[in-house]
């Protein structure tokens, strides 16, 4: 029975994690943020490999986990890099926090109908709010980034995430 319960307390870590990022970056403390979302990406990669090897993978394990991405990689990063780097540009960079999300969205809902193995269709959101947040790091410790650069990435990110791109799995 706790062998059961693992997976999926991982996968809520993922999302207490999300959602402390969230409120870290409505704190201003954007640097906390990003780590958090950073623990996400780990907690998210430990989920589905022990569901997998206790042998306990479910649907509602898989629905409860992009419930959580969405959080963790659509919102978080979304609201982390507006309020970082893309305020200043107004409702461009709404425009492009609210399309990242919508794209985050439609990539989860994609993955969950499409039984595909051996490779993702599109970037996985994980790895678009893990990068998100990594690069707010850059920016924030080396000044790497410039605001500007988000205002390409983002974009980028969002058509990644929902093009055809045949992503391998490992």
């Amino acid at each position: 029975m706790i062998l059961r319960a693992i997976p999926s307390a991982c996968t809520l870590l993922n999302l207490a994690m999300g959602m402390l990022s969230i409120i870290a970056t409505i704190n201003d403390n954007y640097f906390l943020a990003a780590i958090l979302i950073l623990i996400s990406v780990f907690s998210d990669g430990i989920d589905g490999r022990l569901a997998r090897r206790f042998d306990v993978a479910s649907d509602f394990g898989k629905q409860l986990d992009s419930l959580a991405d969405l959080v963790s990689f659509g919102v978080a990063p979304a609201l982390l890099v507006y309020a970082d780097s893309l305020s200043g540009y107004g409702y461009i960079g709404l425009l492009f926090i609210v399309l990242y999300t919508i794209a985050g969205a439609w990539r989860l809902a994609r993955f969950n109908i499409l039984n595909i193995s051996g490779y993702f269709v599109g970037v996985p959101i994980t790895f678009a709010g893990g990068f998100t947040a990594g690069l707010v790091l850059l920016s924030l410790k080396l000044a790497a980034f410039p605001p500007i650069a988000f205002l390409i990435i983002t974009p980028l990110l969002t058509y990644l995430m929902v093009s055809r791109i045949k992503v391998p799995k490992y």
